[in-house]
C-alpha cells in the first residue's frame, strides 16, 4: 500500500512513522521518500488499521 504523510519533514519524522507501523506488524517491509512524503508499506495490517495508528502518533496519512 502506498500514501502520503503531509506533515513528515525530516528523518526523525521517517524513524516515527517507521516504528509506529513495526508496532502493528513486526514484519511490515516499510519503504519512505521524505522528499516526496511517499510512504510504501508491505504488510499483514489493513491501511485503516495503519492509518489510525499513523494518526494517533501525530502523522495523519492522505491515500497516495
Amino acid at each position: 500500500m502506498k500514501f502520503t504523510v503531509p506533515n513528515m519533514t525530516c528523518g526523525g519524522c521517517a524513524r516515527g512513522v517507521t516504528a509506529t507501523i513495526k508496532a502493528l506488524d513486526a514484519d511490515a517491509v516499510v519503504e519512505i521518500n521524505v522528499e516526496t512524503k511517499l510512504v510504501e508499506v508491505q504488510s499483514t495490517q489493513s491501511f485503516e488499521a495503519i492509518s489510525l495508528a499513523l494518526a494517533e502518533d501525530g502523522f495523519p496519512p492522505q491515500a497516495a
